[in-house]
């Protein structure tokens, strides 16, 4: 697919941008890769004003970067702000924490003649970063920020339909100081990604998309040795307990489920309310979604967006129509949404069964699955039987008890009384289908370093 800003709400396409060449694609490595060997011998405290400049450039000029972002991918523009702050804050998190993170560990040992063993953690070089359209900014600061702390330079290869969002970042770096080759977009085809990877240069990848792109750059990866981290498709349980709080639940149900219109991995796809609840729930829930007010995503009384494009929602749209085939009720909500623009009607799913392949399904919109447990324990089997384990919640009045419960959901992360949250001092990621490796926090920031140990011994040899 080809590299282009196209509007989701209009459907105009404003600008293309030309594949990488195989001549761009060489020097972009050559760069990198003589950048990464000065910028690995710089301090920590050395490398971190960067990260701080680009944080206080990201907050100076919010609303022309949220702009972007809206007008690439169709977020509505508070979210998009939102997105931006995020950001920022995650560049800050790595200012504050990272020298503390990598320091060197001073091993405990059991015999004092294995000597001073120390634990480093140094930069392994090049880095491809592979990410995706809903959230073009925080995907990019998630891994550039711990990555370039660490002393790791990184490649970019963005989602085909952002390449104004990858170029105003890689400008934003520039402009924070960064030494070119520190990090560099690059408008790389699929069919590309190999040529990358087999660079002796380059020495990981990480990916976030879907399972299908998870499996090919993971076996790319594997097949030159080199390490890869995914964070892939989620769909993620909200377990309502018969002794939630109803009007706080729904609330967070609406939006945890509609934010970013529903295309985000982490939103509450699948809802598993207890049957001494269900009816009230269902009533009170579909009144919320029928709330939202659909339109065009500058303008800020918009509270659902279209889909990234007309591709996506059509996808969506077929979805929903093969889950209805399957035995699935399908109920759409609320005022009928524009007719321009890439938008998909807010959808409520019931009599989803696990005959159905819907049941299995990521929903990648605005399309709700309400599923009815008997009691507790259904509800976290009914939780755990998905090939996904990325985020989940439970709602309950006794947050001790939902914390016990948290502890039997097999996801990356379980939220007592709110939708799973991202924030930029808080871990990222699953298990299961959903992919490996964490982002964030020292996690992240050790995913792709050297764990070396070194030992001073000074005992005399045995011969």
């Amino acid at each position: 697919m080809a590299f282009a800003t196209t509007n989701p709400y209009t459907g105009e396409t404003l600008k293309t941008f030309p594949d990488a060449t195989d001549s761009d694609i060489a020097a972009a490595i050559t760069l990198a890769d003589n950048t990464f060997k000065s910028w690995r011998e710089l301090t920590i405290p050395q490398r971190t004003p960067v990260l701080q400049k680009a944080a206080d450039l990201l907050r100076k000029d919010k609303r022309r970067f949220a702009e972007i972002i809206t007008l690439e991918m169709g977020k509505i523009l508070a979210e998009a702000e939102a997105e931006v702050e995020l950001s920022a804050a995650i560049f800050e998190y790595y200012v504050k924490h990272s020298e503390k993170l990598l320091a060197d560990e001073q091993l405990p040992v059991a015999d004092p003649a294995e000597g001073q063993a120390v634990l480093i953690h140094q930069p392994l070089g090049v880095i491809l970063a592979i990410e995706p359209w809903n959230f073009p900014f925080y995907q990019i600061a998630r891994i550039l920020a711990p990555q370039l702390a660490a002393g790791n330079t990184l490649l970019l290869k963005h989602a085909s339909n952002v390449p104004q969002c990858a170029e105003a970042f890689q400008q934003l770096m520039l402009d924070a100081g960064l030494p070119a080759g520190g990090f560099t977009n690059l408008f790389l085809p699929h069919t590309k990604i190999e040529d990358v990877l087999k660079d002796p240069r380059v020495q990981g990848v990480a990916l976030t998309g879907s399972e299908t792109a998870g499996a090919s750059v993971a076996q790319t990866a594997a097949k030159y040795l080199k390490k890869s981290t995914l964070e892939l498709g989620g769909a993620d349980a909200f377990l309502v307990l018969a002794d939630a709080d109803l009007e706080k639940t729904v609330n967070w149900a609406v939006f945890g489920r509609h934010w970013n219109a529903g295309q985000v991995c982490v939103s509450s796809k699948r809802m598993i309310i207890n049957e001494k609840i269900y009816d009230a729930f269902l009533e009170k829930y579909t009144a919320g979604v029928a709330a939202l007010k659909a339109g065009d995503p500058m303008d800020p009384a918009t509270q659902l967006a279209p889909l990234s494009s007309q591709r996506a929602a059509d996808a969506v749209k077929q979805q929903i129509a093969k889950a209805v085939e399957q035995g699935a009720t399908a109920i759409e909500v609320g005022e009928k949404v524009p007719t321009q623009g890439a938008f998909v009607q807010p959808t409520i799913l019931t009599n989803v069964t696990p005959d159905n392949p819907a049941y299995y399904e990521e929903f990648f919109g605005p399309v709700s699955m309400i599923l009815k447990a008997k009691d507790d324990e259904e509800a976290v089997n009914i939780a755990n039987d998905s090939h996904f384990g990325l985020g989940g919640s439970v709602f309950t009045s006794n947050p001790q008890y939902g914390y016990q419960l948290a502890k039997k959901i097999t996801t990356g992360m379980v939220y007592v009384n709110h939708p799973t949250m991202v924030k930029a001092d808080l871990p990222f990621g699953g298990v299961k289908r959903s992919g490996y490796g964490r982002e964030l926090l020292g996690l992240g920031l050790k995913e792709f370093v050297n764990h070396k140990l070194i030992d001073i011994v000074d005992i005399d040899a045995p011969f």
